[in-house]
């Protein structure tokens, strides 16, 4: 098989037909599913040792942007805000909660040098505890895909949001990506930020 990058939108259980291709080519592989097990994800990065494998839980520029941003922003608000993430896709998405949600909460996780756990939906009595990044997952309709991080503070109210309108915005970052990984020869690991210099 003759390509320059090989571009993967399909599904987890893909990953190993995937990953042997690469091996067999040893051309770049870019990695845009997502709801990968953490066996999966493991194996993504003992690949990227000798393999030049990108990977990002979502393609949209304007996402890895509010990623790059969530990178700053938390460490200056998590002391005085509590952190919740709503997430919202069609009813066919088969992964809950979205690969995106649990990107933009792993930065937001990574960015708090305290202990803090996820907390899947709101059931039962107990408050809110500090330590908790809330995720929450609607499922409906036809939406394509809504993101937003909610600090909530005593007197005031901070969210980053991002709508996807329609799935054109994931296929300009693939093809963003595929350029990108086109002149890539190294083994490694790269994403959005790599494409996006920041």
């Amino acid at each position: 098989i003759d390509y320059d990058v090989l571009l993967d939108f399909s599904r987890a259980d893909a990953l190993s037909n995937l990953l042997e291709l690469t091996e067999k080519t040893k051309k770049p592989l870019v990695l845009c599913s997502t709801g990968y097990s953490k066996e999966d994800l493991d194996l993504i990065n003992e690949k990227s040792k000798t393999l030049p494998l990108f990977k990002s839980a979502n393609m949209s520029l304007g996402i890895n942007l509010i990623n790059s941003l969530l990178k700053k922003v938390v460490p200056l608000l998590y002391e005085n805000y509590d952190i919740e993430i709503i997430e919202k896709h069609h009813n066919q998405k088969v992964d809950s909660p979205s690969g995106t949600a649990l990107l933009l909460a792993d930065t937001i996780k990574d960015s708090i040098k305290e202990e803090t756990k996820y907390t899947y939906g709101r059931s039962g009595e107990s408050k809110r505890k500090k330590n908790e990044i809330g995720i929450h997952a609607v499922r409906g309709g036809t939406i394509v895909g809504e993101h937003d991080v909610i600090f909530a503070g005593a007197s005031e109210v901070i969210e980053l949001s991002h709508s996807a309108a329609s799935r054109e915005v994931f296929a300009v970052g693939a093809l963003k990506a595929a350029e990108y990984m086109n002149n890539i020869t190294k083994a490694g690991i790269y994403n959005m930020e790599d494409v996006l210099g920041i």
